[in-house]
């Protein structure tokens, strides 16, 4: 086994070398702002989207059948409710 740790060691040693960057020279360039720029135009579009699925909701409830086929009386037709009794 340590023949495995010497090549791992080898390995990230070369690796360390491979990762040095200029910090001054680092920026998002072109493919950073193309990435970017097509995140926005999707936010867009589904934001256009919801505003107009949104539009097409009805809010107003409907009437419900059961409380106009009662006649009228106590209880539903109030609006409150009662205790039952007995």
């Amino acid at each position: 086994m340590p023949d495995m740790s010497a090549s791992a060691s080898l390995a990230m040693t070369h690796l360390v070398t491979l990762a040095e960057i200029d910090e001054d020279k680092v920026t998002p360039g072109v493919l950073g702002f193309i990435v970017f720029a097509v995140m926005a135009l999707a936010v867009w579009g589904l934001m256009k989207s919801m505003n107009r699925h949104m539009g097409k909701v009805d809010f107003k409830e409907s009437p419900d059948p059961e409380a106009g086929a009662s006649g009228g009386g106590k209880g539903k037709a109030s609006g409150r409710a009662e205790p039952q009794r007995g």
